[in-house]
């Protein structure tokens, strides 16, 4: 059947009639068409959902980056939050602990760098006490 607004090769060359043999595709069947969205529509409406449903990436709320921007100006020193302090900054700003490991994690790598005396202790944690004799 011709569909009077244009064949789907119209559409796919721009007017013109000769396409290329990888774009052929049989006519659609209208009675298929329908049982196959009977017998599935109910998979894609579900899956549609599903995907409405995840989280916009984007900015954290801005209450919440300032709760967490509070917390690690105090703690500028060290800033790694234990796991209750994870579980409080989670509820107190309602994000989830998945969200407050990444936002430290970017926060530390864009914006902390450890003091002298932090590196000294982090490696006599490490290493032992390094001893100079002169």
């Amino acid at each position: 059947e011709a569909d009077p607004g244009g064949s789907w090769e119209e559409d796919l060359s721009g007017g013109e009639t000769e396409v290329s043999e990888c774009f052929r595709m049989p006519p659609v069947d209208r009675e298929t068409k329908d049982n196959l969205i009977r017998k599935y529509g109910g998979y894609i409406s579900t899956l549609k959902h599903e995907f409405s449903k995840k989280k916009k990436k984007g900015k954290l709320p801005k209450e919440a980056r300032q709760i967490l921007f509070d917390w690690w100006n105090l703690h500028y020193n060290w800033p790694y939050p234990t796991e209750a302090d994870k579980v409080a900054l989670a509820e107190s700003t309602g994000l989830d602990q998945r969200q407050i490991n990444n936002w430290f994690i970017n926060q530390r790598k864009r914006h902390w760098k450890p003091s002298e005396s932090v590196q000294f202790n982090l490696m006599d944690s490490v290493c032992g006490p390094i001893v100079i004799n002169d």
